[in-house]
């Protein structure tokens, strides 16, 4: 069996998005004849963990973990967080900003580049090259953010000659925050220059989505390749959450930041429960994960702070189980340029659940255009008030006609509750490409390519 180092900074017990993508790679790479050896911290700042997941890693997978030193001490310190503390993911686009958060932001920028993860650098290359000398790979996978590790591979790949592929599941200097980072130009061109090399570098550049590939392919030459993120069949295999029935679910899950807040959305379902007294009664607002309080504050302001339930982080396997139960999935990309080249990892997620979706952002992205085509629900622009209630409306009453019809239903038999189930996730091919199985099989070919010189 061949093998692939994978350079990764986020593996279990870490929780969140960052870890889902290779977890679920290597989960499946040894049904293609390739056996992943993972390199990844031991001591990593995690904003959340979900010890669950070291389930899904095979006790066959070799796993190096070397300490990692990472300036978070004086980050802290300037943002008034306590020692142990996780550090708030969305500090960047925070608004407004203390002084020290001001000035963190400028030390994250100008100092620490690429990343706070900068320092791991040079003794993971050094380790990493004296460990393949006895331990030897037929390729290296670095996957970022953070972009360090492609800066390792970057090192690795050229002291040893092993083919490489950088990943990229966030673009480095084209991602919305990278504007807010308050750069010098000097530090600006740094960033772009370090980039750069590792483009030109590497054997193959792996993005997840088709803006990514675009924005790649007019900065080099390396052949860009497109793998998106998706969903485990086996992660739907369990029951949905068990919520009292009766009930219009909407459920967002993972995180949900101050500039994804969809103000006129809230106000749109406000509005509709202040009219209709039905609605009112039905709704439940459910979020699980990291909300902002800006969030919650827009929620209540609206009138609907009692048909919220807020989660607040939870396990992946309990996220899914909600995802199952919705009666519809809220999906809010952030207010940003750039969010037309972001397609969420919990996107694919939400069309394996099979429950209607209403995604806030700009339509013509690629994330809209991929929705449209799995014909999974609809998408409006944060400004677009009448289309966001049009969209509630549309939700609301086929869940009512639904309820009438499973009312319906029970009258008459029974029996039928097992065969509709099995129905539910039976999913069309257009979605059923997204699966994380199929998936590897489009990552193993490109490692199976770089593995011949290339033309």
């Amino acid at each position: 069996m061949r093998k692939v180092l994978i350079i990764t900074y986020y593996w279990p017990p870490s929780g969140g998005s960052g870890v889902q993508r290779w977890l679920k790679f290597a989960k499946y790479l040894p049904q293609y004849g390739w056996e992943p050896v993972i390199y990844t911290p031991l001591n990593p700042e995690a904003n959340a963990t979900d010890a669950q997941l070291l389930q899904e890693v095979s006790p066959s997978i070799t796993v190096l973990k070397r300490k990692i030193v990472e300036p978070y001490g004086l980050y802290k310190r300037l943002t008034g967080k306590k020692s142990g503390g996780a550090i708030k993911a969305n500090i960047i686009a925070e608004k407004p900003k203390s002084l020290m958060q001001r000035l963190s932001i400028f030390i994250r920028g100008n100092l620490f580049i690429p990343d706070p993860r900068f320092l791991w650098i040079r003794p993971s290359a050094r380790f990493l090259i004296k460990y393949l000398k006895t331990h030897p790979v037929d390729a290296i996978i670095s996957t970022g953010p953070p972009h360090s590790m492609h800066l390792i591979a970057k090192r690795v790949s050229r002291a040893t000659g092993i083919r490489w592929i950088a990943d990229f599941r966030d673009p480095w200097t084209k991602i919305f925050y990278f504007k807010h980072l308050h750069l010098s130009r000097y530090a600006e061109s740094k960033h772009e220059n370090l980039e750069q090399k590792v483009l030109d570098s590497c054997n193959r550049v792996v993005v997840v989505s088709p803006q990514m590939q675009r924005d790649f392919r007019r900065m080099t030459s390396t052949r860009v390749e497109l793998v998106t993120n998706g969903f485990d069949e086996s992660d739907f295999n369990l029951p949905g959450a068990k919520l009292e029935e009766g009930y219009f679910y909407i459920v967002h899950t993972g995180l949900f930041p101050e500039n994804a807040n969809p103000n006129l959305l809230w106000e749109a379902i406000g509005e509709k429960a202040a009219a209709e007294s039905n609605f009112a009664s039905k709704l439940r607002i459910l979020l699980a994960g990291s909300t902002d309080a800006s969030v919650l504050e827009s929620i209540s302001m609206c009138g609907l702070k009692g048909n919220l339930t807020d989660y607040g982080y939870v396990e992946h396997s309990q996220a899914i189980a909600l995802q199952k139960s919705a009666s519809l999935l809220l999906l809010t990309l952030r207010k940003e340029p750039e969010a037309a080249a972001i397609i969420t990892g919990k996107f694919f997620e939400y069309l394996a659940s099979g429950r209607e979706i209403l995604a806030v952002g700009p339509p013509e992205g690629d994330l809209g255009k991929m929705l449209i085509e799995a014909n999974a629900g609809s998408i409006c622009d944060f400004c677009n008030k009448e289309g966001l209630r049009a969209s509630i409306d549309k939700a609301f009453a086929t869940w009512s006609t639904q309820q009438e019809q499973k009312q319906k239903q029970e009258q008459k038999q029974c029996g039928n509750e097992a065969t509709q189930s099995a129905e539910e996730h039976t999913l069309p091919e257009s979605i059923m490409k997204y699966s994380r199985r199929n998936l590897t099989a489009e990552y193993v070919r490109i490692l199976e390519n770089i593995r011949i010189l290339d033309d």
